[in-house]
């Protein structure tokens, strides 16, 4: 994939009727050879722009992180909250409302039992390979930041990966350099590489699919 082809796919979809929102454009990576209920495929790439939505942030986080949270993140959970959440419905309404969760180091093992159940299975619980488990004295700016330009591809089940990697309203530059660095991402974390992909496509959300 080069970016003459993906500068010549937007220009495709850049034909289809014109709607009074601005519509994000979606990626979709189609699988093959591959069997994913034995070989789930998950992971994170962080992208040079934003992908035009900006995420929720929740931080697990004790006094001494609770004026960096409230600044910079959407929800501060402190100790002192975590029975709040001991109801299942209301831990999973949590889970359903952030994309990601901040957490201070030494509050690990407190958050895998409170929250490990409802979290682990959504492959929400504050991961450290993208920085979200912190020490207490943590800038969370630049994280944040950070995870404002993630996105995570993750098939489990159907054997597509997909995600949103801009807005029609972004230049189309930043929207060209999303699309390849998802793809070359892609290509490294998959077991047999581009082996193992059977076409890329890309869409608007109300339209049709252009392929890559």
């Amino acid at each position: 994939m080069n970016k003459e082809t993906v500068q010549k796919a937007l220009a495709e979809l850049k034909k289809q009727p014109k709607r009074q929102f601005s519509q994000s454009y979606d990626m979709v990576i189609n699988l093959k050879n591959i069997m994913i209920k034995s070989n789930p495929v998950d992971f994170f790439v962080t992208l040079h722009y934003p992908k035009g939505k900006k995420v929720k942030v929740a931080c697990f986080g004790g006094l001494a992180l609770s004026e960096e949270a409230k600044k910079h993140c959407d929800l501060l959970i402190s100790e002192e909250d975590f029975p709040k959440y001991k109801d299942p419905k209301v831990a999973k309404k949590l889970a359903q409302q952030y994309d990601y969760f901040v957490a201070q180091a030494t509050l690990m093992p407190k958050i895998a039992a409170a929250f490990g159940k409802v979290l682990g299975v959504r492959g929400k619980m504050p991961n450290p390979k993208l920085g979200c488990v912190v020490p207490p004295n943590a800038n969370l700016e630049p994280l944040v930041a950070k995870l404002n330009k993630t996105v995570r591809l993750r098939a489990n089940k159907a054997t597509n990966l997909q995600c949103m990697v801009g807005k029609d309203s972004q230049p189309d530059d930043e929207i060209v350099d999303n699309i390849i660095t998802i793809h070359q991402a892609a290509v490294k974390n998959l077991p047999n590489e581009s082996q193992n992909i059977k076409s890329v496509a890309l869409k608007l959300t109300m339209g049709k699919p252009v392929n890559l």
